[in-house]
């Protein structure tokens, strides 16, 4: 830490959730003190993940340092690239528009519907039987 501030931010996505650390550096991304390859087996969630360091033109220029819990690695991939955005944003509030109009500040509301009683799941009913 030689000095070199931080800038927070959180994201969340189903279940969860992903506290993500920027500064300026080299481009390292470590995602609970592994590699994003490594953390994330398929390129979909990886590209999804980093899709705000891309658009902002800050890929390889800033160190990337996240700690994702919760949920699956789909969840956590979402919460990483709202936690990147909104990191981003209080480093730089001049790339806002470029963020907003990416879609990347935005939390994406969608949960689990939860199971009813009397059901076999949200919303699924028992099968009909005429005798």
């Amino acid at each position: 830490m030689k000095g070199s501030s931080y800038y927070w931010g959180t994201g969340r996505r189903k279940t969860a959730i992903a506290r993500v650390r920027i500064r300026p550096g080299s481009g390292a991304v470590k995602i609970n003190d592994r590699e994003v390859q490594e953390y994330f087996p398929r390129q979909v969630w990886v590209n999804h993940a980093l899709e705000p360091l891309k658009v902002s033109g800050m890929e390889g220029k800033i160190d990337v340092f996240v700690s994702a819990f919760g949920g699956g690695l789909t969840g956590q991939s979402g919460a990483v690239r709202l936690g990147i955005a909104r990191a981003l944003l209080k480093m730089n509030p001049d790339l806002r528009p470029v963020l907003k109009q990416g879609g990347f500040l935005t939390r994406d509301p969608r949960m689990v519907e939860r199971k009813k009683f009397g059901l076999k799941g949200a919303r699924g009913r028992r099968q009909y039987s005429k005798r």
